[in-house]
């Protein structure tokens, strides 16, 4: 999709795209970006929250009721940009945000998911303050979903739009007792 652009035979980004059929040809800018998000294939409301731009201030825009004034026009233009950097396409991951002792149990950099192999980033934390950054962090490097600790999950669930899985110790737990009873017993 990226790139299909040309102009006498050379490339020309949708970005570029944009910025000449609206700037140079005088084309309506709904109708234009209308069409460059769907080419980048990004949900209208994904490309509002990347640009910075109030979804209902994007979709007027769109709708062709408000014109963008020029630090919403540069926003837009360089979401586009963004979106269509090689840095964008980087491989899809799950983030994995627990203490060192937790991730050194992770033995392997990658899963299989049906035809899809997705990376496997660890994010060492050590308080909930840096877990709920690590979190944001994670989602703005563009995880797929997150891993963490039950303590953390409910809020984490609240502030990213990714999927979230719990971490649930099973047998360590019963091995944690089993260690404090020695302890009370010793």
């Amino acid at each position: 999709m990226r790139g299909e652009s040309t102009q006498k035979g050379k490339y020309v980004s949708v970005s570029d795209e944009v910025v000449d059929e609206v700037l140079k040809e005088g084309k309506s800018l709904s109708e234009v970006l209308r069409r460059a998000i769907k080419r980048l294939g990004i949900p209208v409301s994904d490309f509002s929250q990347r640009a910075g731009i109030p979804a209902s201030t994007l979709y007027k825009i769109l709708s062709g009721e408000r014109e963008p004034n020029l630090r919403t026009f540069r926003k837009i233009v360089s979401t586009l940009r963004a979106l269509e950097s090689p840095s964008h396409e980087r491989r899809k991951f799950i983030a994995v945000i627990g203490s060192r002792g937790i991730l050194d149990n992770i033995e392997r950099k990658e899963i299989k998911c049906g035809e899809e192999t997705l990376e496997i980033r660890e994010y060492a934390v050590t308080t909930i303050e840096e877990a709920m950054i690590a979190a944001i962090q994670a989602e703005r490097e563009g995880a797929s979903a997150l891993v963490c600790a039950p303590i953390l999950s409910p809020t984490v669930e609240k502030i990213v739009r990714l999927p979230v899985a719990t971490i649930k110790p099973r047998g360590s737990v019963i091995r944690a007792i089993e260690l404090a009873a020695k302890k009370i017993t010793a």
